[in-house]
């Protein structure tokens, strides 16, 4: 159906597996995969046992269909009837009995043969059980190779693996041809809705056969058409000086004074090198139109400074100088008062790069305390099987360390099984003592601690016990005060406990005490001692003539935050408020997608998306006059922003064929309050797959260090609430100015293959 790629290349020249997995007929794709086995025995496919419960493990036929996107199987739903699971759905592949079902309904000699497809959002993970540990490795391995593939393909891959995809479902005969209806019913598969005499047009200039269909040739001319790209070619048109196409001075003109890029004619030269696909023009050191467009859309020039995707921030500063990406009520999946509570739900938490998770933890049977939302229906987990999970999950996307935030009402007895499995099951890596052999003065950096766990709780004594030659306390009575606080909202009273010198113990930089006032921490309160603050008080402390002395108590001590009793929906706060003044640990409900938590994620996205960001100077340093309700900044920034043009937005009601969105592009300023704002685009009429807006607006930044910028796409809706289409959120001190690509990323903040926006940013002196 397809011989040629967009770009020109013959398929039958093709070496690349992911460009074969995309381009390649049913037949060419089998030719092309003979010397891969691992994608061959995908598109073979076998048997495995799917597991639900200890009494339901039924054999299901499971296979790669033909597009490599695909995964189908079985169902016993009703007879023959067959279901499949997209691979851009997969979020992972997690070898053993790592997921609760697996752990709770199979043997432990089975942990070789077992696996878990885990999907993004909220569908339920896929527990399935191999014939022999070999033929699970070889499942994982060659869904691993697959999902490794797609993720890797660069933006226009993406795209071009998606018209196509559309194209064939269209295709109803697979007769490999396109009729005057299949092209109508194509364009509201890529959601844009055009008239009868606009599709007409554009069949007969491409039909140059005159058969009455669309076939080899003609099939590219009309992705030619369709995916051509007015703004590129606008752009490139004026930057192009040398006889029609960009030569390496042209292109780095283009770069230093559009992208405002820092860069060298050799680093122009490379981009031709890397991007050029016209041999003639790669020889000639010139970049076409086409070559253009595959540099624009390759990550090095999306709006995120790829420099900020590692770790680039000094990481050998105090712990408290930083802000740490933070959980609250990690265990529930769901709301506060019903709810499930799962380890998957820490897992999914720590795979975010959460760096603080929250045990609330009570007694349970058979002498094992449990974690769950203390009187209320929630369900239980047992405190190991949660420490099990922090143990095997904590450190896969961040070295840096994990606070674990105790929220203690066991009995002594569950109090030493709680300090036993800690020290048990998280060894070494479990921070039992201070760093150094004297007693410290401020926290360790994250650099020093990388690797460890640290506890946060009630203590006994002061930190320097360590370094006394008596350290007899075996248990003493603590106030329950602080731990039960968010409890007490649910009408508990305030109570007093003994606490277990064992649990006391291994609390070391982050003592839990009550909070009385800013006075009484500067002057009574060591710095490992920190409170907890509920929202609404936080946000008081913050909004009131006391915020200045929130941010110097954030200077020394450690902040936690915590959403209001009333959140029983697991609802979220906004957080740049509190960020503003210097808290630190600003624990959200990660379970709930929301503005709030993509606001979130997008504030720890830089610095290799460890979960630990460095605060500005002005929030670390004790000679500040820092103020975010100012009036007057002398650092003040203008932000321009033009929104051009948007690709490829998916469909939001896929129930409808011919229901086609309506986009408009928000953008959103969160910061200081001064900074706060948000203005749109008009909206464009029943066109998803290439609106173009061209539109212009303009931000005064007065504090750009804690600008936090949000991209939103609505499908406006005149009868009710617009519906979310894509967003994407990033600090101001993150983003490339210049013409660039938006990615789009769902209300769960699952990335969009193939949609985005195109945008021309530039930053200013105000």
């Amino acid at each position: 159906m397809f011989l040629l790629l967009s770009d020109g290349r013959n398929i039958e020249k093709l070496k690349d597996v992911s460009q074969c997995i995309i381009f390649l007929t049913p037949s060419g794709l089998r030719k092309c995969l003979d010397g891969d086995p691992d994608l061959q025995f995908l598109l073979v496919g076998g048997e495995l046992i799917k597991v639900r419960s200890n009494s339901w493990q039924k054999n299901r036929f499971y296979k790669l269909q033909e597009d490599c996107k695909t995964l189908w199987h079985e169902s016993s739903k009703v007879v023959f009837r067959l279901q499949t699971d997209s691979i851009d759905d997969i979020d992972s592949i997690r070898k053993g009995r790592q997921s609760e079902g697996l752990k709770k309904h199979t043997d432990t000699s089975d942990e070789e043969k077992c696996f878990s497809i885990i999907f993004k959002g909220s569908k339920k993970n896929l527990d399935l059980m191999a014939s022999s540990a070999e033929e699970a490795d070889k499942w994982i391995n060659s869904l691993e190779k697959i999902i490794s593939t797609m993720h890797n393909l660069d933006y226009q891959q993406k795209s071009e693996h998606w018209i196509i995809s559309c194209m064939k479902k269209v295709d109803k005969n697979n007769d490999n041809m396109m009729s005057l209806k299949e092209v109508k019913d194509f364009m509201r598969q890529i959601n844009v809705e055009v008239d009868d005499d606009y599709a007409a047009d554009l069949f007969k200039k491409c039909d140059t056969s005159n058969s009455g269909t669309l076939e080899g040739s003609e099939i590219k001319e009309f992705y030619n058409l369709l995916t051509q790209r007015e703004e590129i070619n606008v752009i490139y048109e004026k930057c192009a000086q040398t006889e029609g196409l960009m030569s390496a001075r042209d292109l780095l003109n283009f770069l230093l004074n559009e992208q405002r890029e820092q860069v060298t004619i050799e680093h122009a030269q490379k981009l031709i090198e890397n991007y050029e696909v016209d041999a003639a023009a790669k020889q000639r050191k010139c970049m076409t139109k086409d070559g253009f467009l595959m540099y624009l859309q390759q990550e090095e020039s999306s709006i995120f400074n790829p420099a900020h995707k590692k770790v680039y921030q000094d990481m050998s500063q105090p712990l408290n100088h930083y802000f740490i990406s933070s959980s609250h009520n990690t265990y529930l999946m769901e709301d506060q008062l019903k709810g499930p509570s799962s380890t998957e739900a820490y897992i999914k938490a720590l795979m975010k790069s959460c760096r603080c998770v929250e045990l609330d933890c009570w007694d349970g049977p058979d002498g094992e305390p449990v974690i769950y939302h203390g009187h209320t229906l929630t369900s239980k987990v047992l405190f190991k099987d949660v420490i099990r999970a922090i143990k095997d999950f904590a450190f896969k996307k961040s070295q840096y360390p994990v606070i674990l935030s105790l929220e203690n009402h066991c009995t002594l007895e569950q109090q030493k099984t709680m300090t036993r499995h800690m020290t048990s099951i998280l060894g070494d890596a479990l921070l039992t003592k201070p760093l150094g052999d004297t007693m410290p003065t401020n926290f360790p950096s994250p650099e020093e601690l990388k690797g460890k766990f640290i506890i946060k709780g009630k203590r006994l004594n002061k930190l320097d016990a360590f370094f006394s030659k008596s350290n007899t306390i075996v248990e003493e009575t603590v106030s329950e005060e602080d731990e039960a606080a968010e409890s007490k909202e649910n009408g508990q009273k305030k109570t007093n406990m003994k606490l277990a010198k064992e649990l006391s113990d291994i609390v070391i930089y982050c003592k839990s005490v009550h909070f009385n006032s800013f006075e009484d921490a500067r002057d009574k309160q060591a710095f490992y001692e920190m409170s907890s603050f509920k929202e609404t008080k936080a946000l008081q402390l913050a909004e009131t003539s006391r915020k200045q002395s929130f941010i110097r108590h954030n200077m020394d001590k450690l902040s936690r935050i915590y959403p209001a009793g009333s959140r029983t929906d697991s609802s979220n706060y906004n957080p740049v408020p509190l960020w503003n003044v210097g808290c630190q640990i600003v624990a959200l409900n990660f379970q709930t997608p929301s503005k709030e938590m993509h606001i979130n994620q997008g504030r720890f996205l830089p610095n290799g998306f460890c979960g630990y960001i460095l605060k500005p100077e002005f929030l670390r340093s004790p000679l500040t006059q820092f103020n975010p309700n100012n009036k007057t900044w002398p650092n003040k920034k203008i932000f321009h922003v033009m929104v051009i043009s948007a690709q490829q937005l998916p469909k939001i009601n896929k129930d409808k064929a011919k229901s086609i969105v309506d986009p408009l592009v928000r953008i959103e300023i969160s910061g200081v309050p001064a900074d706060n704002a948000s203005k749109e685009t008009k909206y464009i009429t029943n066109n998803g797959f290439n609106p173009m807006w061209n539109e212009r607006f303009q931000f005064t930044i007065n504090v750009p260090e804690l600008a936090m910028v949000r991209f939103v796409v609505e499908d406006y809706d005149t009868a009710s609430y617009n519906d979310l289409v894509g967003q994407y959120c990033l600090p101001l001190t993150s983003i490339q100015t210049g013409y660039r690509h938006v990615p789009l990323l769902t209300k769960r903040s699952d990335v969009i293959s193939s949609a985005g926006l195109f945008v021309h940013l530039m930053l200013i002196d105000a």
